[in-house]
């Protein structure tokens, strides 16, 4: 039996109480620090689980047949989706890098000189033109490619990446199948005790994480489909379905991946560009998005789950990727989300 169902309504709690869930909070907080290098795997697995639970448990009961069938059919279809999309993405950015290092200089100095002109510029007392600009880059880009730690860097990072994305395609096949089991565990967990109270504060946040989680899954698909409309059949850009398909990816990860799609986007689209015109008609596009899924979208597939205030939201993608990287970025609107419910839980409000 899950949590919710559970779940009776109550008064206020006592001091007691409310002290009690402050430790707790206090103490997992502490957890999650010292593992935070670890977290990611489990963070995205268990968010992909969790929205997938609901489904398995209904084509469970509906057909009468083994749940345990339904979650590898379904990891099944998750493994092949990400198998074909890692397939073409590293086909695809292999082909880009190699043509854009070969290009790299004459395309920033032609993005340079479309933006200053054929002239130098003078600059505290001496002048520079776009050859020497992009020669300055260049020379500053080999310097640190140099450096054998810097190398060791980016090989410890893609090694890292690499067995990540391994040890969550396994995490998420656990949770897909033993999720409830893992749920009723982690329940167990509480003392006695606080289990009541634990079950009505759950019982007010499920339907409101579920309804966050849905929310972000439409924004993805959104932000892939109008991406592709602006990349692709609009700014008519190469590689406009890889983009595309980045953009929304990236739009799970707030501020820090929008940041990152738009970044990759714009330095396709600087290298096919052939004038100061293609860079502002790619701003007007990034920026158009934006506004569409920040003021229209979000808002409306979010609902009352967004409901928390920007200062806070702010706050809390920033604290969490100080204090949790990634996983904390990720965790940050969920999080806001669980102390406001656990708060109204604690002091009684119901309208909350």
């Amino acid at each position: 039996m899950r949590p919710a169902e559970r779940a009776r309504p109550a008064g206020p709690l006592d001091s007691g109480e409310t002290r009690a869930m402050m430790i707790a909070a206090g103490v997992l907080a502490i957890f999650l620090y010292f593992i935070k290098l670890i977290l990611l795997p489990f963070v995205l697995a268990g968010i992909i689980a969790y929205i997938c639970t609901p489904l398995l448990d209904w084509a469970a009961r509906r057909t009468r047949w083994p749940r345990l069938l339904f979650a590898v059919a379904l990891f099944l279809l998750f493994f092949g989706i990400a198998a074909l999309g890692l397939t073409f993405a590293a086909q695809r950015l292999a082909v880009e890098a190699r043509s854009t290092a070969v290009d790299l200089q004459g395309m920033l100095e032609n993005f340079i000189r479309q933006a200053i002109g054929d002239q130098p510029i003078h600059l505290f007392g001496s002048s520079i033109n776009a050859h020497e600009i992009v020669q300055s880059v260049l020379e500053r880009m080999r310097d640190w490619f140099g450096q054998t730690d810097h190398i060791a860097n980016v090989a410890g990072y893609s090694l890292a990446a690499v067995m990540g994305a391994f040890l969550t395609m396994v995490l998420l096949f656990y949770f897909l199948a033993s999720g409830p089991r893992v749920a009723r565990g982690l329940f167990w967990m509480v003392p006695p005790q606080r289990r009541p109270l634990v079950a009505r504060i759950w019982a007010r946040l499920d339907p409101v994480l579920m309804r966050y989680f849905l929310g972000v899954l439409a924004v993805v698909v959104y932000t892939t489909f109008a991406a592709y409309i602006g990349l692709g059949v609009i700014l008519g850009i190469k590689h406009a379905v890889l983009l595309a398909m980045l953009t929304g990816i990236l739009e799970t990860v707030p501020v820090i991946g929008s940041t990152t799609a738009a970044i990759i986007a714009g330095l396709v689209a600087l290298r096919s560009a052939t004038g100061i015109i293609t860079v502002v008609e790619f701003a007007i596009y990034a920026t158009v998005l934006r506004l569409s899924i920040d003021q229209v979208v979000g808002p409306i597939v979010l609902g009352r789950a967004a409901h928390v205030h920007p200062v806070l939201i702010i706050f809390c993608f920033l604290a969490g990727g100080v204090v949790l990287g990634i996983p904390g970025v990720i965790l940050a609107v969920p999080v806001a989300l669980m102390v406001k419910s656990t708060l109204a839980t604690l002091y009684g409000d119901e309208a909350q």
